[in-house]
């Protein structure tokens, strides 16, 4: 049987290292995207390869349409084909959700070209390959994009964006790929580090009383990636009961 080859964006760092690692530990050679963060995209397919994995760091800014076509290129290239994409790389600006004058072209388009443009152009750029061997895609959104919450009124947008397109991706092209997103709630990443006020927030309104960890929602990548044939179109929220 041919390992199965992974392309995970912003996979460096917080979730995205988190899932790298968790595919490699699966068997599934795995391409780490990275923009900005190279010494920790070099350093996670260093920690797949000293554990018995495949892995390359592969620069890339998911907001080029471009570029992200050269990343699956890539993978097809030196990996043979494309089984998994996880959508993983974003952006924010920790915006007050009253302060309207803040939300200036400049912001929406950072976020957007990011967070939904990237997705959407990782999906098409990866379409073909994963057509051809029954692939699947897993983006990772948010419950802002449920609640309206998050960390501006933009980011909770895109989010919600994603959660659409993934339905409308898993109509498009079942039964020969999957389309999945992961909604997580706040995650222990780097991201929330200087903003612990909004954890503890949300932990407040959260029945298992904990943030996420990266692992806890690279374990869901993981189930809709590898573990279930049959799931598609839905967005599985992790975030310890908070919306239920």
């Amino acid at each position: 049987m041919q390992s199965r080859v992974a392309l995970v964006t912003g996979g460096g760092t917080g979730i995205g290292k988190a899932a790298s690692l968790l595919l490699a530990s699966r068997g599934c050679k795995v391409g780490v995207n990275y923009s900005r963060s190279a010494k920790e995209a070099e350093e996670t397919c260093a920690e797949i390869r000293k554990q018995g994995g495949t892995a390359i760091p592969l620069k890339g800014n998911v907001a080029d349409d471009q570029q992200v076509r050269a990343l699956v290129k890539t993978c097809e290239e030196q990996f043979g084909g494309l089984d998994i994409l996880v959508n993983n790389a974003g952006t924010t600006h920790f915006i007050d959700h009253a302060n309207l004058d803040a939300l200036t072209d400049m912001v929406w388009e950072d976020i957007f070209s990011v967070n939904m443009r990237g997705s959407f152009y990782a999906c098409r750029a990866a379409m073909p390959a994963l057509k051809k061997r029954h692939g699947c895609i897993v983006t990772v959104t948010s419950v802002a994009g449920l609640q309206g919450s998050g960390s501006s009124i933009p980011y909770a947008m895109s989010k919600a964006a994603l959660n659409c397109m993934t339905k409308s991706l898993a109509r498009a092209f079942a039964p020969e790929v999957r389309v999945n997103a992961v909604a997580p709630g706040p995650v222990l990443t780097r991201w929330l580090a200087p903003h612990p006020h909004m954890v503890e927030a949300a932990m407040g309104q959260t029945p298992m009383k904990r943030a996420a960890t990266p692992d806890d929602i690279a374990s869901a990548i993981v189930f809709l990636s590898l573990d279930n044939s049959l799931i598609t179109g839905q967005v599985l929220v992790v975030d310890g009961g908070r919306t239920m």
